[in-house]
């Protein structure tokens, strides 16, 4: 089991929007959608697009590069060209911080 971090502040990610964030050395993507947030590897396995500058569409980020889709909620390629997932970490709201266990 990890250790939650602060990572960022009610209302610092727009909804249906996602914000980079550095974790223990880790790059991680945090989005805000239908009032969660989730968190991501920030890098697409499929050639190392930034997912946090992706789309959002329903609960699956789109790779900026070149459109491969991972689910939010589990990190799983879901949309070629990527068939890696990524991995994903667990995010909790404690009043008005958004933590990330690492």
């Amino acid at each position: 089991m990890g250790t939650f971090v602060k990572v960022a502040r009610v209302g610092e990610v727009a909804p249906g929007a996602g914000k980079l964030v550095e974790v223990a050395g880790k790059q991680i993507a945090l989005f805000h959608v239908e009032q969660k947030y989730y968190a991501l590897d920030n890098t697409c396995t499929h050639a190392g697009g930034p997912l946090s500058e992706g789309y959002i569409e329903g609960l699956e980020v789109a790779c900026p590069f070149h459109g491969a889709h991972f689910n939010l909620a589990t990190g799983q390629a879901v949309l070629p060209p990527a068939t890696q997932d990524v991995a994903c970490y667990a995010v909790r709201q404690q009043g008005d911080d958004i933590e990330i266990e690492v």
